[in-house]
């Protein structure tokens, strides 16, 4: 990880096609503006993490929705 400290108003470049400017200090936190193409996705990292957990809850209980499909079809054989 690189660290770097800025002051308000100074920039910070990724890649030629990201801005990342300090915009205010104030309270212990850190107003950033971003400018960067607009088909790229920015997310706060507390929320992607939100995001990501949401998602495998999901996958687990859509596979276990499946295996319980499985378990059905084959009592519906057992039956036949």
């Amino acid at each position: 990880m690189l660290v770097l400290s800025r002051k308000i108003d100074e920039k910070i470049i990724i890649d030629d096609r990201i801005e990342i400017t300090v915009v205010e200090l104030e309270n212990g936190r850190v107003r950033l503006g971003i400018e960067a193409p607009q088909n790229m996705e920015i997310v706060r990292g507390e929320l992607y993490s939100e995001v990501e957990q949401e998602n495998i809850k999901a996958i687990k209980k859509a596979i276990g929705n499946f295996d319980e499909l499985r378990k059905l079809k084959g009592e519906f054989k057992k039956g036949e």
